[in-house]
């Protein structure tokens, strides 16, 4: 089962007032799975496009139709707002041009350009994994690293990236840009999708506390992170989303699977460090001190 609410998730208790979020896409998969869990931690405005299905939004905040090509609409739309989680875009990664530009091109311009002239705090910008998916597989990729997109529609995501770091270095507005990797339920992973998603699973409430901890961290002005589980194996290094938003994954896609599970990865692995390796240093005989225990 998925945590029943946010405070589920691996969150501390919100020390301040409860904030005003716009999500947009939120009929989307991740959308409604976050307004689900999130409702009782925000104040949420939910921007779904005119003659969409929104039950599954049902209480949990504001329903309001709308549509990213049209700037006054998102403007308005934006009024009050503290924060926008900015989730509308086309999510096919093998979308044609013509689809790309108006989502994720036009329209993410258009939430960055609203939030700023409502004057938000923030934008936390669902980036993709795909902005990065033209390294080769041995790399471990760190937010770092020039951006390498592996199609098109990573091309869209990176030029969100470039554009939240116009729009926080130049404009004054507040971005996270969240690169997430393959967004589903535990139980998908338990039903032995475990190994096609190794390297580049998230279940859906790390990335509910992953997006929480980059609306509410305060002072950060523009960030990179990366969105995976606890996985074994990762394929986006997470130094940056545990260091700036505190971020503590629960899950680890091998121990999800029962095949990947029975292998006991964590144990079998070596690590080649003082913790997962069993080696001894050397130097402890020099120094009088007995190995520390890992």
């Amino acid at each position: 089962m998925e945590p029943s609410s946010a405070n589920d998730h691996g969150l501390p208790p919100l020390a301040i007032p409860r904030r005003r979020v716009l999500v947009t896409g939120a009929a989307g998969r991740i959308g409604a799975f976050f307004a689900r869990q999130a409702h009782e931690r925000y104040d949420l405005r939910l921007l779904v496009q005119a003659g969409q299905d929104a039950g599954e939004l049902a209480g949990c905040g504001e329903v309001v139709a709308g549509d990213l090509a049209d700037l006054g609409g998102m403007k308005l739309a934006c009024a009050g707002i503290d924060t926008v989680l900015h989730l509308a875009a086309s999510p096919d990664p093998s979308a044609p041009w013509a689809v790309l530009l108006a989502d994720n091109i036009v329209g993410c311009y258009h939430a960055f350009v609203a939030a700023r002239t409502a004057g938000c705090r923030r934008v936390v910008f669902a980036s993709s994994i795909h902005a990065v998916s033209g390294y080769p597989p041995d790399v471990q990729v760190k937010t770092g690293e020039p951006v390498n997109p592996g199609d098109l529609y990573g091309v869209s995501k990176c030029f969100g990236e470039a554009l939240g770091r116009y729009m926080a270095e130049q404009e004054g507005l507040s971005v996270i840009a969240v690169r997430i990797g393959a967004f589903q339920p535990r139980a998908a992973a338990r039903a032995g999708q475990g190994v096609p998603l190794l390297d580049a699973f998230i279940s859906r409430r790390d990335l509910v506390q992953l997006l929480c901890r980059a609306i509410d961290v305060p002072d950060l002005r523009f960030a990179i992170v990366h969105g995976l589980s606890d996985n074994r194996f990762k394929r986006l290094d997470l130094s940056d989303a545990r260091a700036l938003l505190g971020y503590q994954p629960q899950d680890d896609a091998t121990e999800l699977d029962p095949a990947l599970r029975a292998l006991h990865l964590r144990d079998t692995v070596r690590s080649h460090d003082q913790r997962g390796g069993g080696q001894r240093s050397g130097i402890r005989d020099e120094l009088d001190e007995p190995e520390r225990e890992a």
